[in-house]
């Protein structure tokens, strides 16, 4: 059984959902939102209380001024209310791609509130030692998108990241040839108001090894080709932990759920 809710908090009205019993979990995207995470919920659901969100600005998650851009602070704040929502002192977080940099964010602000973040293939690309290009290669891709539209964008995107060799899904998906209109509101809210912010964020690796929380690195073993590779691994080496490998790519817990589900039950297990 799945619970429906709407959160307010400053500037936003957050959806999320709630299904079954027993440690909590979060599992988080951005931009990705519950929907996608439906399949590896329910897989859980029998062994934690499962949360899933819509990020801030996107599908059910609305805002007051909808020009306000999108920062992993802002949605690690608002995983900490959703927390606060249901009772909850402190969780497991699993955050995939943007999502891993809200868990990141989370761990920073809010440490007593995260038992173990599995961080998987998060973008940080201002780790990297050519962070100068990949941050251009951003603001080409959001110029883009303000020029051209998001279809143009999503393809400059996807090729920079790697993604558009058509082996790896679960990636953010590009509008398709009839777009509903929340595909096109969101696709415009993730490269007009979110990707720069994410990106651009720069992992604060002091307050993640000093936090009471255990923090994972996951690594799609079929990832090797994707930027994410490169970003999580130089991550997992700062903090000075070995990534942990995790069924198909970018988008695995997509892909396949139940196989995906049982290497994180691993992972959480420690």
């Amino acid at each position: 059984m799945v619970s429906t809710h709407t959160l307010d908090v400053p500037g936003a009205h957050l959806y999320y959902e709630v299904r079954g019993s027993g440690p909590v979990l979060v599992l988080t995207g951005a931009p990705m939102g519950a929907t996608h995470f439906a399949p590896l919920a329910d897989v859980l659901a029998d062994e934690y209380t499962v949360v899933t969100n819509d990020p801030r600005g996107i599908s059910g998650s609305t805002l007051d001024d909808p020009a306000q851009d999108s920062t992993p602070e802002l949605r690690a704040d608002d995983i900490a209310a959703i927390l606060d929502a249901i009772g909850a002192d402190s969780a497991h977080v699993f955050g995939s791609s943007g999502g891993a940099v809200t868990g990141l964010a989370l761990v920073a602000r809010h440490p007593a509130r995260v038992r173990t973040l599995v961080a998987h293939e998060p973008p940080v690309l201002a780790l990297l030692p050519d962070a100068a290009e990949q941050r251009a290669e951003m603001d080409d891709i959001v110029e883009t998108f303000h020029r051209d539209g998001p279809g143009p964008a999503f393809a400059r995107f996807m090729a920079v990241s790697g993604m558009d060799t058509g082996d790896d899904e679960g990636a953010p998906t590009p509008p398709s040839e009839e777009p509903s209109a929340q595909d096109m509101a969101d696709a415009a809210r993730f490269l007009g108001h979110e990707l720069r912010g994410t990106a651009g964020y720069v992992p604060d690796t002091d307050a993640l090894t000093a936090a009471p929380s255990r923090v994972v690195i996951g690594i799609g073993v079929t990832s090797g080709g994707l930027i994410t590779y490169r970003t999580s691994t130089e991550l997992a080496a700062r903090l000075g932990v070995h990534p942990a490998e995790f069924p198909g790519g970018h988008g695995g817990f997509v892909e396949a759920p139940g196989e995906f589900a049982e290497t994180l039950r691993k992972v959480l297990a420690g």
